[in-house]
């Protein structure tokens, strides 16, 4: 579904990403991990076109979607989380969701006018949506929360729930578990597998937790130093002496203890 090529993306003298390709196969759960500085959230960036790369490109589907903004590459289904949820946190949960599909009708100035019926209609349309989502990530019971008041745990699970409001193609998750209790972590890796199972949903995601990675993703990428290091399975990944070498340097038993 996505292939970045060759994507250098340089700040100044500092080259974040230097010559990294990647492929996410279409149905996949792909992680990408490696060290702190390893350029995994600048490749994210670049992908989901909050960056334009120095060089390379990047094609979803076979089409060329180098640098192409956000707003362009959520109507294509692509999709990116951060690591640090943004959520709306004056309004309720169930208002967060309602809030995410475009072109709304309410969003005219003509349809509030003349157009009660139908935006009536469509917020009852988009308000049964989002109650379908919260119960498929078992957060029914915050609907009518301030979002703002979630713990972190549930605002991955609000952000992963954003995703499902619209005709989601593939899904970067940035640190899902970042800042999430064991329990909601499980939640969460939980709803992926069945977004992926179920839905068709594609994901590549950056995370801390090697046994989350190794529960969820196949294949497993490890940059290090802005390139490519070793793609494989995660058991494979593993023992890989130039990934240990990387940033398991204490032994394979500190593997929970991956930097992001």
């Amino acid at each position: 579904m996505i292939v970045a090529e060759n994507i250098q993306m340089s700040f100044g003298g500092f080259r974040a990403v230097d010559g990294a390709t990647i492929e996410i196969a279409d149905g996949s759960i792909t992680g990408l991990i490696g060290p702190n500085g390893a350029g995994k959230s600048t490749l994210f960036n670049v992908i989901a076109g909050v960056l334009k790369p120095t060089s390379g490109t990047v094609r979803m589907d076979g089409e060329d979607i180098t640098g192409l903004p956000p707003h362009e590459l959520f109507h294509k289904g692509l999709l990116r989380t951060f690591q640090v949820a943004h959520e709306f946190s004056s309004m309720t949960v169930r208002e967060n969701l309602m809030m995410v599909p475009a072109a709304q009708s309410g969003e005219g100035l003509m349809n509030t006018w003349f157009g009660r019926g139908r935006i009536a209609q469509e917020e009852r349309e988009l308000a049964r949506k989002a109650d379908e989502v919260l119960d498929f990530l078992t957060i029914s019971h915050v609907a009518d929360e301030k979002a703002g008041n979630l713990s972190g745990g549930q605002k991955k699970l609000l952000e992963l729930g954003r995703t499902m409001m619209v005709d989601a193609k593939i899904v970067f998750l940035d640190e899902v578990g970042a800042g999430v209790n064991r329990t909601l972590l499980n939640t969460i890796g939980d709803a992926i597998v069945r977004l992926n199972k179920e839905r068709g949903y594609t994901f590549c995601l950056i995370e801390h937790d090697m046994d989350f990675i190794a529960r969820l993703c196949d294949p497993v990428i490890v940059m290090a130093e802005g390139k490519v290091l070793a793609t494989g399975k995660s058991d494979d990944i593993m023992q890989n002496e130039a990934v240990i070498e990387a940033y398991l340097g204490r032994g394979l038993k500190n593997r929970a203890a991956v930097a992001g």
